[in-house]
């Protein structure tokens, strides 16, 4: 999966960690989340927010539980973006997924162990960190899956984390193992 690893990674991080600044840390990065995929939008972006906001927040939920269960922060970070795909996807935000349809299945069964511990399937991605009352209603686009290019997906990744790339600046803090290897 295409994932960049930042200094803002690195805060976010460490920030969810630490008593009185967690909220804090936490709202930024859904909010950071729900704009940036809002504005991605092709359609319904507005309507959209509610259903993006409240995912992102599970999110975080799912992350914090998978670095408490030993995964290392790239492959924990790996599998909220791999849930938030597997939602765009049963909702037909083709314009949003960042991996194609086609990949679905390896990606998920990277994480497959997680993913059933926590009662997750590729049409309800959240399984257990769902919203009691499940996510807010958003319009489906299905249609989009037929004849969509997918252009915010990178194919061929379902292999690997934090794939490098020369146009992002990547920092990794002296000693710091992101990606667990």
């Amino acid at each position: 999966m295409r994932l960049y690893q930042t200094w803002k990674n690195y805060v976010a991080h460490v920030g969810l960690g630490v008593p009185g600044v967690r909220q804090l840390v936490r709202k930024r990065i859904v909010d950071y989340h729900t704009a940036f995929f809002v504005e991605q939008s092709a359609r319904d972006g507005e309507a959209r927010e509610p259903h993006l906001r409240a995912l992102f927040d599970a999110s975080v939920d799912v992350y914090e539980r998978a670095l408490a269960e030993g995964y290392p922060e790239a492959q924990a970070r790996e599998v909220t973006h791999i849930q938030a795909t597997l939602d765009f996807h049963e909702h037909g935000w083709a314009e949003l997924m960042e991996f194609p349809p086609g990949e679905i299945q390896p990606h998920f069964d990277r994480y497959r162990r997680f993913f059933e511990r926590h009662d997750c399937k590729i049409e309800d991605p959240l399984g257990e960190f769902a919203p009691e009352y499940g996510l807010p209603y958003a319009p489906e686009t299905p249609d989009a899956l037929d004849d969509s290019e997918f252009p915010f997906a990178e194919s061929g990744l379902a292999d690997d984390v934090y794939v490098p790339a020369e146009h992002v600046d990547v920092r990794m803090p002296e000693g710091v193992d992101f990606a667990g290897k």
